[in-house]
């Protein structure tokens, strides 16, 4: 069935018109000297996000000035140019010549109507990324009739592009359009935006009638005794009439706010729909046949969300069919069917969404990303033999990263995919996970929350201050005794669920001013992101319901520990904790010097085998700061091909591990000759002897319990067995 591009024009505009400030505000920076890394990478991004969609929409005038913009760009991303007042000059041409393509689609002009991109400009935009001397003459742009808006679409709010026209005098075509929708009504979105703001504004407001309740019951029972009984049954009656009032208007505020937010829902078929007849045109151009299934798009979600993920999804679309998906000629060879297999699905997972995207392509190759990452001088050598599997494939993430040799017009430039990582976990508070089967094919997941207007929030006070946490990101709330905590590389670490969590205060982490006496017992919020996790002390647990989260002010933006704010009772305001930049902070926060290490003479190679990423990286700083060289791996199948691909003078590992358990690795590496006789110690959760025989059966040399893990015990240990 043919695509009606007509329908995606008017998502294509509001795109334009949040990409199209971006750039000019960018260009305008450059002209001041602000030509920084992250400065040029936004630019960057904006012209190539542009120049993919307009390409989809067969918008070919924009496509031809958004890739000569994205050459300039790219000469500039990489080094290769510097921006000068001429080049900034022609930017500023391109951003022009772009906004008027988007005008007139947003004034509703057909696709085919659009003027041909001026062929000096792009030439000249070319020219100067290869610094290559060419001489430009400008055509002047033509008036605009007086009929038209004195407010450029560009201009306005991105949700407000498409009903520009509407604003205007209507024309019979659109009084027609009006009287066959007469059961709707067009809203501009920040008129809705304020009425949901207004909503959680009420909301929070009536949550701290609660807390009035409270005080008129305690004011009830102060004064039981002293007031005289006409008094004290009209004050008993005031109160229960309170409370009575309170609670019933709970429900109907929560409704009356889930109602506001389901105004801004939309289906993601707005997304999926166009994304299958993408994927067959992107398919064709790059010579190969795909069949595309789209299932779930029937799922709702925030607006809010549904216009962020439309970058991310052309992306992994792109990523799919130019790096995953082979030529027939190479899918035949290798016994698969001709044509490739895309399935974009989506399903929802209790109070989040879950988007996959997976192809049956030939998979990510780590040897490719390994050489890949050392040509870019991302890491060294030792840094990627310390890898995972799992760590390796993320090296993907990164900014300019690309395994593709040849840089074309689709993929190759390093873009897009640490676009998707930063827009899902710092704009949507999601997560992206990535799985690939060299020869198979690769799969990503990505989780968001139905809405990022309301979510279920923890307040917690450190020292003095309350903060907050969403749910999203809190494994669990546990109380022990600080005896529990053991000691890992000068880190406080506990031992949870056969798992090492690190220990750290939080108000230390933040630089708040906390007890000088810490209690015997201490709770712990326990928060994670995605494998890491971290253990937080905190001096009390305030409150948690649904909050509505509030944005930060603009000056307020660049605080990486802050993600947004939330009410608490009258006029006050709660930071909202972003946990992956907690984090990140929390492992660059330096651990104090160990006692009594002495580093060995000899570095030996150590081997060590985890699935939990927050043991495995315990584990290393324990035998790194005894002067071991550590390699890590996160399963039993990559220990092994870890272990058989170099030698190692010493294996530590888990038991309970996906793929390949610790007895198996131990048992397949017996059987090697390279270790018949190299160490090999278990570390585990299994206390029953019965496990401790078994370890012993398929050849460990040591078997050390989680539960009495002791880092002077593991070190002489393997002192004594290395001899």
């Amino acid at each position: 069935m043919a695509l009606d591009i007509r329908r995606f024009i008017q998502r294509f505009v509001e795109e334009a018109a949040d990409h199209l400030p971006r750039l000019r505000a960018g260009v305008s920076a450059l002209e001041q000297g602000e030509a920084d890394k992250e400065r040029i990478n936004e630019l960057f991004r904006s012209a190539h996000t542009l120049k993919g969609s307009s390409r989809m929409l067969k918008l070919a005038p924009i496509t031809a000035v958004a890739h000569s913009t994205e050459e300039l760009l790219s000469a500039f991303r990489d080094g290769s140019q510097t921006p000068s007042p001429a080049s900034i000059s022609l930017l500023y041409e391109a951003t022009d010549a772009l906004a008027d393509f988007v005008s007139q689609l947003a004034q509703g002009a057909a696709p085919e109507a659009l003027a041909d991109a001026d062929p000096a400009l792009c030439q000249a935009l070319e020219a100067a990324a290869s610094n290559t001397a060419v001489e430009v003459v400008a055509e002047p742009i033509p008036d605009q009739p007086d009929t038209e808006s004195p407010t450029t679409p560009e201009r306005l709010p991105p949700t407000v592009q498409a009903v520009v026209a509407s604003d205007n005098e209507p024309t019979e075509k659109t009084t027609s359009a009006t009287l066959a929708l007469s059961d709707t009504v067009r809203v501009r979105m920040d008129r809705l935006d304020d009425v949901i703001r207004l909503m959680g504004e009420v909301l929070s407001g009536h949550h701290h009638l609660h807390s009035l309740v409270e005080q008129a019951q305690g004011l009830e029972r102060s004064l039981e005794t002293s007031l005289p009984d006409e008094h004290r049954g009209t004050l008993h009656a005031f109160s229960r009439e309170f409370k009575d009032s309170v609670l019933s208007h709970d429900a109907l505020m929560s409704d009356l706010h889930e109602r506001a937010l389901q105004m801004r829902m939309l289906p993601l078929s707005v997304v999926f729909d166009p994304l299958a007849q993408m994927a067959r045109e992107l398919a064709h151009s790059l010579g190969k046949r795909v069949n595309c299934r789209v299932r779930g798009s029937e799922i709702e979600l925030d607006r809010q969300l549904i216009d962020r993920l439309s970058d991310p999804l052309i992306h992994l679309l792109r990523n799919a069919l130019d790096h995953g998906l082979e030529t027939p000629e190479q899918r035949q060879a290798a016994g698969k069917s001709p044509k490739g297999l895309l399935v974009i699905e989506a399903w929802q997972d209790g109070s989040w969404v879950v988007v996959e995207m997976r192809d049956d392509g030939a998979g990510i190759h780590l040897e490719a990303v390994r050489q890949k990452a050392l040509a870019k001088q991302l890491l060294t050598e030792e840094q990627l033999l310390a890898l995972s599997e799992q760590e390796t494939l993320e090296l993907i993430f990164l900014p300019g990263f690309s395994t593709k040799t040849m840089i074309t017009d689709f993929s190759g430039r390093g873009v897009g995919m640490d676009v998707v990582k930063r827009t899902m976990m710092d704009e949507l508070s999601g997560d992206i996970q990535l799985a690939s089967d060299p020869g198979k094919g690769t799969r990503f997941t990505l989780r968001l929350p139905l809405s990022l207007a309301m979510m279920r929030v923890l307040l917690v006070k450190s020292g003095q201050t309350i903060l907050g946490v969403t749910a999203p990101h809190v494994a669990e709330l546990v109380e022990c005794p600080t005896e529990n905590f053991i000691d890992a590389a000068g880190q406080p670490t506990l031992i949870l669920r056969n798992e090492f969590v690190p220990v750290v205060n939080l108000a230390e982490l933040l630089e708040l001013p906390s007890s000088p006496t810490p209690p015997t017992n201490v709770l712990l919020l326990v928060v994670h992101q995605r494998q890491q996790k971290l253990a937080l002390i905190v001096d009390a647990l305030v409150d948690e319901r649904d909050m509505v989260i509030k944005p930060l002010p603009e000056h307020l933006r660049y605080l990486p520990l802050v993600s947004g704010m939330v009410s608490q009772g009258r006029n006050a305001l709660v930071s909202l904790l972003h946990v992956p930049a907690l984090l990140e902070r929390a492992k660059r926060h330096a651990h104090p010097v160990m006692s009594g290490a002495e580093p060995t003479d000899k570095q030996h190679r150590v081997l060590v085998v985890d699935d939990s990423l927050n043991t495995r990286e315990i584990e290393k700083d324990v035998l790194e700061a005894w002067g071991y060289q550590v390699t890590l791996a996160e399963n039993g199948r990559d220990g092994l091909n870890k272990a058989l691909a170099e030698t190692f003078d010493a294996v530590l590992t888990d038991v309970e591990m996906p793929v390949m358990d610790g007895f198996a690795l131990t048992a397949r590496l017996r059987e090697n000759d390279l270790y018949r006789h190299k160490p090999i110690i278990i570390i585990t959760s299994r206390e029953k002897e019965a496990d401790r025989q078994r370890g012993m059966e398929v050849g460990a040399d040591a078997y050390i319990v989680k539960g009495s893990f002791d880092q002077n015990n593991l070190v002489e240990t393997l002192k004594a067995l290395l001899g």
